[in-house]
């Protein structure tokens, strides 16, 4: 394992954790477990398969490529195609939805429960206001200040949930009802579709350099070294991200009879602390979210900015672009949570098979080598039935299409039509490749 120690491993595993762990993360496991009822555990356990599992493989796959993935996929994709997802994929974590969700959920977690519903509008206006002037500020002036407040932020929110939960499973707010909505009968895959709305998987591509450039910092090199402390502290992740949603699915679960069925999972949240700890909870849980949501739309919101400065050949400075994905996110989230959620899911159901796709496959790197078509096809089949999928999720039905799917592909009713496409795609890419030998390959690639 090279030079590193137990300790060490263990603070990259802590440092992985709260990259990941954002305050957006807080909203969704309350709002599954509240629908999901006495079908919790089954949910849950999709929930974390896309929620925890996925970025686990992400931030491996980077490691792999020595945290040059971006480089990766464009490699082993048309460049067309590479700066189509990349695009996607950092507006997406970018001012579409997760900056504007920051401003959103602190305001709903920390502010919401303190105003009367006559001043909800105005009052959000101004903190979403002073929350995305105060992150252009720290994007235009970057130090070790997000670094300092990071580190302290953490363990203080570990702390706070921690006491959250023990309080939550001593003296539970109600009991479990019955699941609803789709969780009724396919609890798995709609826990599987709700860990999208993470989008740590997407956040794993464009933050996970930076894992990688810290364990070298360590003196670990090589491709497999770097994939082993990445994986092992990615365990150590892992295994603190599941407890942590557990027990907020479970704070859910027993809130449904004593709450009703909230709007969204910040709502749900807010009322909870209030009713387990009082006022002065949700004054410190307002503070901790807040901090929180401040560091993270910061940080999502330099790079973002950073990407597409380069994509633009510095057409627009890093400045300018800071000041208008700053600007529409003030604006998207005075929209609300709910319906930020909302809108995010067709994009997320769009762009999250074709990231799994080439997340998986490259994986197995070694093995597939220069047959660069495995890639592609892979992800091109998976990429045709994403958008129907898409479609679907924005109200689009297509009902003629729906239902020859339905009887013909499998999986298609639990939105993952793409799944088998996207293998026979790849078994089809490396076949034709290896039929063309390396050098046609390279050269004629479609």
């Amino acid at each position: 394992m090279g030079k590193m120690t137990p300790g060490e491993l263990l603070t990259i595993g802590l440092m992985m954790f709260s990259i990941f762990f954002g305050a957006g993360n807080l909203i969704f496991p309350p709002a599954l477990g509240q629908a999901a009822g006495d079908h919790v555990l089954v949910a849950m356990a999709g929930f974390v398969t896309t929620g925890v599992g996925l970025p686990l493989l992400g931030i491996t796959a980077i490691a792999l490529q020595g945290g040059k993935y971006i480089e990766f996929i464009s490699k082993v994709t048309k460049p067309a195609f590479a700066t189509a997802v990349l695009v996607i994929l950092y507006l997406t974590i970018g001012p579409l939805f997760a900056m504007p969700r920051t401003g959103a959920v602190s305001f709903e977690i920390g502010i919401r429960p303190f105003l009367s519903e006559d001043s909800i509008t105005v009052g959000q206006f101004v903190y979403t206001a002073i929350f995305f002037a105060l992150s252009y500020y720290l994007a235009l002036n970057p130090s070790k200040l997000i670094e300092r407040v990071g580190k302290l932020l953490t363990p203080v929110l570990l702390v706070f949930l921690v006491l959250l939960f023990v309080k939550s499973f001593v003296t539970p707010l109600g009991g479990i009802l019955e699941a609803t909505g789709p969780y009724v009968a396919t609890p798995y895959s709609q826990g599987f579709q709700d860990g999208y709305q993470t989008m740590d998987l997407l956040a794993s591509i464009a933050i996970g350099t930076l894992v990688v450039n810290t364990v070298r910092m360590r003196g670990i090199e090589g491709r497999r070294a770097l994939g082993e402390v990445c994986l092992i502290a990615g365990i150590i992740s892992v295994v603190l991200m599941s407890l942590v949603y557990g027990s907020l699915a479970y704070l859910g679960a027993t809130s449904a009879s004593v709450l009703g069925h909230s709007e969204n999972g910040g709502q749900l949240l807010a009322a909870a602390v209030g009713i387990l700890f009082g006022s002065w909870g949700n004054v410190v849980l307002a503070i901790i979210i807040a901090l929180a949501c401040l560091t993270t739309c910061t940080g999502i919101t330099s790079g973002a900015a950073w990407f597409f400065n380069k994509l633009l050949k510095n057409k627009i400075s890093y400045e300018r672009l800071l000041l208008i994905s700053l600007t529409f996110s003030f604006i998207a989230s005075n929209v609300g949570l709910t319906q930020i959620i909302a809108l995010a899911v067709p994009f997320l159901v769009l762009i999250y098979p074709i990231v799994i796709v080439l997340v998986v496959l490259s994986l197995f790197e070694r093995w597939i080598d220069w047959r660069h078509l495995t890639y592609r096809y892979a992800a091109y089949f998976a990429t045709v039935f994403s958008i129907v999928d898409a479609a679907n999720a924005a109200g689009f039905k297509l009902d003629g299409l729906n239902a020859f799917l339905t009887q013909y592909l499998p999986f298609y009713t639990i939105t993952m039509g793409w799944l088998v496409p996207a293998i026979i795609g790849a078994v089809i890419g490396l076949v034709v490749s290896s039929a063309r030998g390396r050098q046609a390959a390279g050269a004629g690639e479609i």
